[in-house]
């Protein structure tokens, strides 16, 4: 096979004119940041992941087969360039742009943080380097999608993340947001990427509160950690003076948490052992 290229988490093979290897890794990103450490077990988690919820959605997808622990084979297909987000909470960015004045939410919404929200909302960005916040008409206006395609995905979106939800719901967690990538296979809206704990946000209802910084089982338990030891704002003044972001060291204990979070989610929400 030959090798194509390496994202954040994957490197990606060509396996034939049809098909791609999508081999995950155990490395780890935060705020766009690479870090030289690796999270144990994390790129098996995320293919066994990937593979779970793509056999659960009844919409169209890449999806062919597991390959190993850490690989899976997709079809060849053009990504559009629009991330599609879904927030069923107050939360995340969310928050900060809706007290910037930059999103609006809907009438009547509780704005505590972590609140759930009257209905999900689609929030897309761009797919670049670091993703832009978008509406219809900018992403129109961007030639990203055309009007039939941005409906389809708002609606579509929406649908997935319902039964995502519902499912995170039955195995003891909330579903806070969600973000997919579609793609066009022969002329056809195909979700695609993969779907796991990097994509989506995932709270035990156990320890659930309105108002508070709630417990992560996904990536955003380095991000809070992150945040909350000045890194975040690090990173931006870095980036706002040209230079790239060096990347702290994450402590073991956090390492070790991500860890045991991603298995505890896997095999609940799966009904699988690691």
């Amino acid at each position: 096979m030959k090798f194509l290229t390496s994202g954040k988490v994957k490197d990606l093979y060509d396996v034939d004119e049809d098909h791609i290897l999508f081999k995950f890794s155990d490395r780890v990103s935060a705020f766009d940041v690479k870090f030289k450490q690796d999270i144990p077990h994390k790129g098996k988690i995320l293919c066994k992941f990937a593979e779970f919820w793509f056999n659960e959605l009844s919409v169209a997808n890449h999806f062919i087969r597991r390959e190993s622990d850490t690989e899976i084979v997709v079809k060849k297909m053009k990504m559009l360039p629009m991330e599609c987000v879904v927030r069923g909470y107050f939360y995340g960015s969310l928050v900060g742009r809706w007290k910037k004045g930059e999103v609006t939410v809907p009438e009547g919404t509780d704005t505590t943080l972590a609140a759930k929200l009257p209905e999900p909302i689609f929030d897309p960005t761009t797919k670049s380097e670091h993703d832009i916040p978008i509406n219809k008409s900018k992403a129109l206006e961007m030639n990203l999608v055309t009007e039939e395609q941005y409906d389809w995905l708002e609606t579509t979106s929406i649908d997935i993340y319902k039964k995502m939800a519902k499912i995170a719901d039955n195995a003891g967690f909330i579903l806070a947001d969600l973000k997919l990538e579609f793609g066009l296979l022969d002329g056809i809206i195909t979700l695609g990427d993969s779907i796991g704990p990097d994509e989506y946000r995932l709270w035990p209802k156990s320890s659930f509160e309105v108002g508070k910084i709630q417990e992560a089982y996904d990536k955003q338990l380095l991000r809070d950690w992150l945040t909350a030891n000045g890194y975040q704002k690090q990173f931006d003044d870095e980036r706002n003076a040209g230079k790239e972001p060096v990347a702290p060291l994450i402590p073991k204990d956090i390492i070790s948490k991500m860890t045991e979070r991603y298995v505890i989610a896997y095999e609940k929400l799966t009904g699988n052992t690691l």
